[in-house]
């Protein structure tokens, strides 16, 4: 069994700032006269997460225009479609994009409109998770979700927090109210956490943000309480092998810890964080994880019912891809 882009699953980690074409940043630059950062076969490299994230930043500067945002969308959705993805929760970080940071709604509204344009073009529906930086204010991060609240778009489905947790350090407390306010808006609440800190991440977002949803959250194995916990709880891990292995959380996808915290109870599924800046697809990262510690049909069936249980789909698209599941 080696085609893995006729499981229908979703894809419930993964940043639309990890999605850019090379062409297309590179005609941005050409259009606005902005140099190069390097060569353009190296255009993505990045050493480790605090260079990746400047990466990012420098990436997201390129893009200035609605239009720009628009076929960022649309071709997000057909990444997605080309992987078997049925349905995305997206995430989308505002501080990345500094010609947008006074503008979030028009932001929003673009990218809405280049999601809509897809899904009518028969690619998978996508949801907008709205993530604050790490090392963001209090303030900064109450203000997004009165923005949030006010506007109400119905492309945005949750709050989501991303960024260098160990740069950063313990964040749980300063962006309690955020999240707090979040919940009461209606919003679904998920958290980086667990990667770049330890398990000590993991607990925070679970006991300061009320997260219904973990981004990484593979430190969590070592601490077995905290492994219990999660199963217990049933709180879903959206894990990244690939990108663990690419920016050295993890060796080896062999010695990652997505097997073990699958067989202890916790759900897990697989997903990319930024597949075109580590050059990877959905499909690879299931495809890597199987060979490596032995999946049947059965086991890859069950980890693409985790991520359809876990996204933020409404249920009758949840439904809908379960009965496609369920037929594969």
């Amino acid at each position: 069994m080696n085609d893995y882009v006729t499981l229908p699953k979703a894809e419930v980690h993964i940043h639309l700032e990890g999605c850019f074409e090379t062409e297309d940043v590179i005609k941005n630059c050409q259009d606005a006269g902005i140099p190069l950062r390097r060569d353009p076969d190296e255009l993505f490299k990045a050493d480790d997460l605090k260079s990746f994230l400047e990466m990012l930043d420098w990436i997201c500067g390129t893009f200035r225009t609605r239009d720009q945002l628009f076929t960022t969308a649309y071709k997000f959705s057909q990444r997605m479609a080309n992987s078997g993805v049925h349905y995305a929760d997206v995430i989308v970080n505002p501080t990345h994009w500094p010609h947008w940071h006074k503008d979030i709604p028009g932001m929003i509204d673009a990218f809405d409109a280049g999601f809509a344009d897809a899904e009518r073009d028969g690619h998978a529906p996508v949801g907008l998770c709205v993530s604050l930086l790490r090392t963001q204010s209090q303030a900064e991060s109450i203000e997004l979700v009165e923005l949030l609240s006010k506007i109400r778009h119905p492309r945005v489905v949750a709050l989501s927090i991303d960024g260098n947790e160990a740069a950063a350090g313990r964040t749980g407390p300063r962006f309690a109210e955020a999240f707090r306010r979040a919940a009461a808006a209606g919003l679904r609440r998920t958290v980086h956490a667990g990667e770049s800190s330890g398990p000590e991440g993991v607990r925070d977002a679970l006991e300061f943000l009320g997260a219904d949803r973990i981004d990484h959250g593979v430190r969590a194995i070592e601490d077995a309480e905290l492994v219990n916990m999660l199963a217990d709880r049933q709180i879903p891990l959206g894990i990244c092998p690939v990108s663990n292995i690419a920016l050295g959380v993890y060796k080896t996808i062999a010695e990652h810890p997505i097997d073990a915290l699958r067989k202890a109870g916790v759900p897990v599924s697989v997903n990319t964080d930024d597949p075109a800046l580590l050059n990877t697809t959905l499909e690879e990262s299931y495809k890597e994880c199987a060979v490596a510690f032995g999946w049947n049909k059965d086991t890859v069936r069950s980890l693409a019912a985790t991520s359809v249980d876990a996204c933020y789909a409404d249920p009758a698209t949840k439904a809908r891809i379960k009965e496609d599941l369920k037929a594969w």
